[in-house]
């Protein structure tokens, strides 16, 4: 049984609320899969496997996971290990995936550490949940981009069953490295 530690970074909980669901859909998997926050994140050498999620805010991830995964690299690089990133841009086909999101290709190249497991997922856009500010800006970039402007949407843009997806293939990545080797 593969002890699993998932780490986030979250702004306005969606990140939390995927890992949460990692971690329930690892749990079922037969692993003891714990969950942290990046900023409370325990010594990584009690773990097998580190997933670790991020959200954007202002078209960046978190200075502290940049910071956080540049200086624990050798512990990463020593482990099964995993990223992904949760915007509202991947909610367009064309950027739904580690290769075509420009988040995940910019976080790649700020950091030295390259996991083994990259996935994007769609973010959650709810107004009511957000600062004068921030709807605003939000609201300024929806227009822009074609998405949604009224101020009393809430629409979750995140695809469940690629979490599930994600979920099973982190499950069986130390199976499948021991067969290359």
């Amino acid at each position: 049984m593969s002890k699993t530690l998932i780490l986030f970074s979250s702004v306005h909980g969606h990140t939390y609320k995927i890992c949460e669901r990692l971690k329930q859909h690892l749990s079922e998997l037969g692993e003891r899969a714990t969950l942290c926050s990046l900023d409370q994140a325990p010594d990584l050498a009690g773990f097998d496997k580190v997933l670790i999620g991020a959200s954007i805010r202002h078209g960046k991830h978190n200075p502290a996971v940049l910071a956080y995964v540049n200086a624990n690299k050798e512990a990463l690089d020593s482990k099964v290990n995993g990223f992904f990133s949760v915007s509202l841009v991947a909610r367009k086909p064309m950027k739904n995936t580690p290769e075509t999101n420009p988040y995940m290709q910019a976080f790649l190249n700020q950091v030295s550490w390259q996991p083994r497991m990259l996935e994007v997922f769609g973010g959650r856009l709810n107004y009511g949940g957000y600062g004068v500010m921030d709807r605003n800006i939000i609201r300024f970039i929806m227009w822009i981009t074609k998405g949604p402007t009224d101020p009393k949407v809430d629409i979750d843009f995140t695809d469940w069953d690629k979490v599930a997806d994600l979920a099973e293939r982190f499950h069986l990545a130390d199976k499948l490295q021991g067969q290359a080797a």
